[in-house]
């Protein structure tokens, strides 16, 4: 990775490393074709979908001061995924709070994984996915993969990926906030903040809670049973 001056932009206090194509490249010269950079959005949330995101990098330049999501103010975030859906192969996928509940979060992150690559425009011979996991159905398909820790500070497609899910699941969480107001969607995005937690005490769940997760089983089982969460 090269380092690059921090943009004004950027979070105020952090270092932030660029990510660049040569992980990316070796892959593909090993496995003999494009790969496609991997990750996910919203694996803790207690509300909403989990949104994964598969890029193709082209030859296109990169956005500059490529990075992890998480190391991106919202204004920086927002011009990188322009860019990056406007110059390269990308592909949104989601698991539903439903999905999530059936199958639990680590199996339909990595089924939505499943789905984002399959839809890409072009295939790619191989999946580089941050984190620890590859999704089985893809490798028993035939592609190729490999997880890579930390992999969106490291890796240009799964940052790009990083960020292209980071905004479509915000985006969807505005939406959210629309239509079940009084729960703070549009700024906690369905994480566990103390508003969050208070609407959900005094308002129940809404259709896009997940509830295998404790706190919303847990105020669910007390207003089944007259209490106060």
């Amino acid at each position: 990775m090269s380092r690059v001056a921090p943009s004004p932009d950027l979070l105020t206090g952090l270092i932030v490393e660029a990510c660049d194509r040569r992980m990316e490249e070796d892959f593909a010269r090993r496995w003999g074709g494009p790969v496609a950079g991997v990750d996910e959005v919203g694996r803790g949330p207690l509300a909403g979908p989990v949104v994964t995101a598969a890029v193709i990098l082209t030859d296109a330049p990169l956005p500059e001061g490529l990075t992890d999501s998480k190391q991106l103010k919202p204004s920086t975030r927002e011009q990188m995924f322009e860019a990056i859906c406007r110059d390269h192969i990308v592909a949104v996928a989601s698991a539903s709070a439903a999905r999530i509940d059936a199958m639990n979060i680590l199996a339909a992150n990595l089924w939505a994984m499943d789905r984002a690559v399959r839809s890409l425009a072009e295939q790619p011979v191989g999946v580089l996915v941050d984190g620890r996991d590859v999704p089985t159905a893809l490798t028993g398909a035939g592609y190729r993969g490999a997880a890579i820790v930390k992999g969106d500070a490291r890796v240009a497609a799964i940052a790009a990926a990083s960020i292209v899910a980071k905004v479509m699941r915000d985006r969807m969480m505005e939406l959210h906030a629309a239509e079940f107001p009084g729960y703070g969607f549009e700024t906690n995005v369905g994480y566990g903040s103390a508003r969050h937690l208070k609407a959900l005490a005094e308002l129940g769940p809404t259709p896009i809670h997940r509830r295998s997760f404790r706190p919303v089983s847990e105020c669910i089982e007390a207003r089944a049973g007259g209490r106060q969460p």
